[in-house]
């Protein structure tokens, strides 16, 4: 590929270094010994001159190989510029990025943010509704876990409910059902080793807060179905809250009333109530055995991720479910 020129025997009229000799280095200058060996670039060949038998002083003779490439440096040496090297890695890196995690992303945040406000899917307009199916819709046919009940790691721990279209749970929502009583969360907790599962509503009014909630035991039927059935309910105990504050107005049977004029009325069953939720708070929960052979129902689990959970009732109902301790309930 190079073209090599050889110059043979050149006397050096004075000690200054030629072209070749600056690429052959500095190990290469002129010896002083009679004997000098001058090694070509490759290493291959070796050439000893003797300059033996002359009492005068001797030029030193150098036999130099240097080798010109006419054509440049070979393609493989070729030094590329930093930016190119830059533009290249950031190319693999890209490739080895699944566009559809992106595309998951954007779309389960979009779903969240739509779901602000909408109290659960009690204060949903019907046009935020029919947003939010299109949203799940999407979310379902890009589900990246195929089988959700062979992925129990996935399946384990509690999840906070961020919407539902199941109305049986919007009476619970209701202010006006329970007056001066908020539900604080509803949640459900698996157990994958135990195969069982706890269904929480908390709720929170001016005096404590309690529980209400049901345990069950589920069996897999499909790689996305699981069979429920509910073995007990439970009551738990009133717990004092650490202040107790009165509203000045309050929902009633879609009424609103003003409760101003009652807080001294007020203050003083709150001392009552407070003496009685003390004496209540030492008692164990109130368990009751749910013996009804149709006491079940069935769950399908059409999206899973390590942080949503997307699933579908026996009547039709939706249930999207945040991971507790991720991210997007910061957004809910």
């Amino acid at each position: 590929m190079a073209g090599v020129c050889s110059f043979n025997l050149l006397p050096c009229q004075n000690p200054s270094l030629t072209r070749s000799q600056r690429l052959l280095g500095s190990n290469n200058s002129v010896s002083p010994l009679n004997s000098i060996g001058v090694i070509s670039k490759n290493l291959s060949e070796r050439s000893v001159f003797s300059l033996r038998g002359r009492s005068h002083r001797v030029r030193p003779v150098l036999r130099v190989r240097e080798v010109d490439d006419e054509w440049g440096p070979d393609k493989e040496e070729e030094e590329k510029p930093v930016g190119e090297g830059v533009a290249a890695a950031t190319a693999v890196a890209d490739k080895s990025e699944d566009p559809s995690d992106s595309e998951i992303y954007n779309l389960k945040k979009a779903l969240i943010d739509s779901l602000y406000g909408t109290d659960r899917g009690l204060r949903a307009s019907s046009e935020t509704r029919a947003e939010i199916v299109e949203l799940i819709t999407q979310l379902e046919a890009k589900n990246p876990t195929a089988a959700p009940t062979e992925a129990l790691t996935l399946l384990n721990g509690k999840w906070i409910l961020a919407y539902t279209s199941f109305v049986g749970l919007f009476l619970l929502f209701s202010r006006g059902t329970l007056p001066l009583v908020k539900v604080e969360e509803i949640s459900q907790s698996i157990d994958s080793s135990n195969f069982t599962v706890e269904n929480v509503v908390q709720f929170a009014g001016p005096l404590a807060t309690t529980t209400l909630s049901t345990n069950a035991k589920f069996e897999i039927r499909s790689p996305k179905r699981v069979q429920i059935k509910f073995e007990e309910g439970i009551i738990g105990t009133p717990q004092l809250t650490d202040s107790i504050e009165i509203p000045e107005k309050a929902e009633f049977l879609g009424q609103t009333i003003d409760l101003t004029p009652l807080k001294g009325l007020i203050s003083s069953v709150q001392n009552t109530a407070s003496s009685v939720v003390k004496s209540i708070s030492s008692r164990p929960p109130l368990k009751i055995p749910i013996s009804n052979t149709n006491a079940e129902s069935w769950l399908l689990t059409t999206y899973l991720d390590d942080e949503l959970r997307i699933s579908r009732g026996d009547g039709g109902s939706v249930f999207v479910l945040v991971k507790e301790g991720s991210s997007l309930l910061t957004s809910l």
